[in-house]
């Protein structure tokens, strides 16, 4: 008997209760909690009518450690898996430690003041998991997530030593809106617009964002323009891989996209900065994502697919190769599956398979873990067999940018 909590009923949340639903020897007891129950209703209702299962609901303003703590020990989860905000990450944490209950998430804590993603954060916690017996898995998403697991798979079946790795993230869909992000608009916006970051010979290399740009031919998706960004499994990857001489991030975007951003940015509407309307402090960033439209409603009209991979080079037997692992994800399928799109889907299927991994004991430990310190082998097991298949191709030589 495995009771597992979930927090945030957004799209990844939904996807990931669906998903824990269809393996109910994994996950015997669900429950999903969010600050609007309502929310957390509509997908418990989505749930039993695709499954069969009841899920429990319930409310929960996860910025308060005191509620959350007290949700927690009226529920008694052997884990809870955190898909709310990344601003919340820490006071989930601290929820966790006080009802002595372990943890997942799908993206590293960043503050709600200003656009700065690492690890340390959560890293500072190390101590206090391990001397509880807990264990803390971060970043069990796709990337960070599956595209750790695939540099982790590279590392111990494919090469001796890796010696670049670049990470590409396309998104081919389509959702048929003037302008609308895939995931949460806030962190979206916020993740896009911040300062391209990546790892080279030691150091962090910084530049403006979406300045450097590269074409790629996606396998189902086709020729796609990608722009170089900072993305957090970098740091964890530079960390834990530290033979790894250049680690980078790429992520597709389209020209209407990039053109609605800039005049979003023009005008003042992605600042993270109060101002003062009307005689009250609103974040212009926040009114836009209440204006935006919600991700989760995206699936109905969303086509194409997306496809993210890692392709590193290094060495294997004395040998300089190449290889590209990836996953091809169709937004038509996953809505057809889950009633939520692809880049939900992309993201609350790895979420399901970490929470399984740790309730059954396959990744276990005392502390803060990232995805890349555990064996990769039944994480890829479980991604062919819960809807995200991976393929491995050896090409015939390096990233020519």
């Amino acid at each position: 008997m495995s009771k597992v909590l979930v927090i945030g009923a957004g799209g990844v949340g939904s996807v990931a209760v669906h998903k824990m639903a269809m393996n109910t020897d994994i996950f015997s007891h669900i429950t999903l909690a969010s600050r609007r129950k309502f929310k957390c209703d509509a997908v418990a209702e989505s749930v039993k009518q695709r499954t069969g299962v009841t899920i429990d609901t319930a409310e929960v303003d996860a910025d308060d450690v005191a509620a959350t703590t007290a949700l927690l020990k009226q529920v008694k989860p052997d884990l809870v898996v955190n898909l709310a905000l990344p601003y919340q990450d820490l006071a989930i944490m601290d929820a966790c430690l006080a009802a002595g209950v372990n943890y997942l998430d799908t993206a590293n804590y960043e503050p709600r003041d200003e656009a700065k993603f690492e690890y340390s954060w959560q890293w500072a916690y190390q101590d206090r998991f391990k001397q509880a017996g807990l264990m803390a898995l971060l970043g069990s998403g796709f990337d960070p997530g599956v595209t750790s697991v695939f540099t982790s798979h590279t590392k111990k079946h494919l090469l001796d030593r890796i010696d670049t790795l670049d990470i590409l993230d396309c998104n081919g869909g389509d959702h048929g809106q003037h302008f609308a992000t895939n995931f949460n608009p806030e962190i979206n916006i916020r993740e896009v617009t911040a300062p391209s970051r990546h790892w080279a010979n030691g150091e962090w290399v910084e530049g403006p964002a979406l300045s450097h740009k590269q074409s790629f031919d996606f396998e189902q998706v086709g020729p796609k323009n990608m722009y170089l960004m900072y993305h957090e499994e970098l740091e964890s990857l530079a960390k834990h891989y530290p033979e790894i001489k250049r680690i980078r991030f790429w992520m597709t975007f389209g020209d209407a996209y990039l053109k609605h951003l800039e005049v979003l940015q023009n005008v003042g509407m992605t600042r993270i900065d109060p101002v003062i309307y009307e005689g009250k402090e609103i974040i212009p960033l926040q009114f836009l994502k209440a204006v935006l439209p919600e991700p989760a409603s995206l699936g109905p009209t969303t086509h194409g697919k997306t496809n993210i991979g890692t392709i590193a080079t290094g060495e294997k037997d004395g040998k300089q190769k190449t290889f590209y692992v990836y996953n091809i994800c169709d937004h038509e399928d996953a809505y057809a599956e889950t009633g939520n799109q692809a880049v939900s889907y992309t993201t609350g299927v790895p979420a399901m398979i970490g929470a399984a991994l740790m309730l059954q004991g396959k990744w276990k430990g005392e502390g803060v873990f990232n995805m890349e310190q555990f064996d990769p082998d039944p994480f890829m097991d479980m991604l062919n067999k819960h809807g995200l298949p991976w393929q491995v191709k050896e090409l015939d030589a390096p990233l020519a940018f």
